[in-house]
């Protein structure tokens, strides 16, 4: 296995598992100790895990805003089973919102054979949707954000307002129950935050990678959220806390 594809494949085990010894890290990826050693210390300087006592664990330091096409990549099983989850609760004639993201844009395929109308700020949604004369797509305009490749202005939060969005399919870089629901672009948050107040229900879309993580801008609290679509079981912290906010969660599979 290419140093490269080891090394980010150790990262996806030390965020599933959030905390990892080096022994474990040896026996999974069969590889000496001086190999993980070094591989570990190339994620810490990277700022994206730390060392604790005999292993390694999860920096919970805010996270980063990463280029579209790096998050594509990453996770892309997980984000296809949450992007059918949540548009199995599509249903024809909704109005719904697909907010910017990689696992918002895996919904297009699963919305083909739907008659909805679909308002959105996500540039890669709207080129995927062209050959499906049945979605109705409403672009929210503004400036194109090419880290995150989508639309953003301050002054589309307007248009926003003339429309009645019954659905809006969210996502985040990171959500705790302290810091709520979380973005890295400050230049989205505002749309963002509008969509939340302006839809009936709001499902937020996040992986099991994306518990217990915050990021710079607090766009809406957990307890805004109507359904937590997830590709397995959170915690009982966030069971608990979906049960007395009367959140469903939904769990692709």
């Amino acid at each position: 296995m290419l140093k490269t594809k080891r090394i980010e494949r150790i990262q996806d085990y030390i965020f599933e598992h959030q905390t990892v010894s080096l022994d474990e890290l040896t026996t999974v990826f069969n590889v000496s100790k001086n190999t993980i050693r070094r591989d570990v210390q190339q994620l810490v300087e990277g700022g994206k895990i730390k060392k604790v006592y005999g292993g390694v664990a999860i920096d919970h330091a805010p996270a980063p805003l990463e280029s579209f096409n790096k998050r594509q990549t990453r996770n892309q099983e997980q984000k296809e089973a949450i992007a059918k989850a949540a548009a199995d609760l599509v249903e024809d004639g909704d109005i719904i919102y697909i907010d910017s993201g990689t696992t918002t844009l895996e919904m297009v395929e699963y919305l083909q054979p739907k008659q909805v109308t679909v308002i959105t700020n996500n540039l890669d949604f709207i080129t995927h949707s062209l050959p499906y004369s049945n979605l109705n797509v409403i672009s929210t305009g503004g400036v194109v954000n090419r880290e995150t490749k989508s639309f953003v202005s301050f002054k589309n939060t307007d248009l926003l307002k003339a429309y009645n969005i019954n659905k809006a399919f969210m996502a985040s870089t990171g959500i705790s129950i302290e810091n709520g629901v979380t973005h890295s672009s400050p230049l989205e948050s505002e749309i963002k935050q509008a969509v939340v107040k302006r839809s009936s229900k709001v499902y937020l879309m996040v992986d099991q990678h994306k518990f217990d993580k915050y990021a710079l801008i607090t766009y809406c609290g957990l307890n805004e959220i109507d359904y937590i679509i997830t590709n397995t079981d959170p915690s009982e912290d966030y069971q608990e806390y979906a049960k007395n906010h009367n959140i469903e969660l939904v769990i692709s599979k």
